[in-house]
């Protein structure tokens, strides 16, 4: 093998692996003679690397590149587009937030989670707060409701439902008629009231049409 890569030379030797079984399945010998590894240290890695799910045996033996990566590779993929998601939707996000002047989220479902992607703060002191990257439940919250199926109409609301006295509501952002994204509006009660979709409602679900639109999805 060549000199490491990384520094990490037990990472790079496991690397050399995945890449030797790129054209498909080989045999041992086949391991060690393209990576250039003694043919302990290929069997050892190998070996690790099933363990992991990353390599998987054959019948006859042969190591192939295992099915957890496809699952790495289409979560490394769903990152990638809710990061280009967001980019593309800042603007219409940024003219929600000016519009309602409360915070502006843009959330996306991860398994039975959802993870806020984009996140504005409204110009008030008393304010909601959802971190970049912040992950919360499905089951609470009117961006849950629009990303788990259970919400119908051009948009949703709540009311306390995650966190006392505050309110929110959200729209669904969809490709090719599946939702993939929520667009939120959340604040205080004492601004938003106890029918934050009578206020802000059209605001959100337009702005759900806008991100559509930059997106490409409409």
């Amino acid at each position: 093998m060549e000199r490491s890569v990384s520094g990490v030379g037990v990472l790079d030797k496991a690397v050399a692996i995945l890449d030797a079984l790129v054209p498909g399945p080989r045999a041992l010998r086949g391991l060690v003679r393209t990576t250039g590894l003694p043919r302990p240290t290929a069997h050892r890695l190998a070996c690790a690397l099933a363990r992991h799910g990353l390599v998987e045996r054959g019948e006859d033996g042969s190591f192939q590149l295992g099915r957890r990566l496809a699952e790495l590779g289409a979560a490394a993929a769903a990152t990638g587009e809710a990061a280009r998601m967001a980019a593309l939707a800042a603007p219409a996000l940024e003219a929600l937030r000016d519009a309602t002047g409360e915070s502006v989220q843009l959330f996306v479902r991860s398994g039975e989670a959802r993870v806020c992607v984009a996140s504005l703060q409204s110009p008030h002191g008393l304010r909601t707060i959802v971190e970049l990257g912040e992950t919360l439940p499905l089951d609470r919250g009117s961006a849950g409701r629009v990303l788990s199926g259970q919400a119908t109409g051009a948009f949703t609301q709540s009311v306390e439902e995650r966190e006392k006295g505050v309110a929110s509501v959200s729209a669904p952002v969809r490709k090719a008629g599946r939702v993939v994204a929520a667009v939120s509006v959340s604040g205080p009660l004492e601004r938003t009231t106890r029918s934050p979709g009578a206020r802000y409602g059209a605001l959100v679900a337009s702005a759900a049409r806008q991100v559509e639109a930059a997106c490409g999805f409409a």
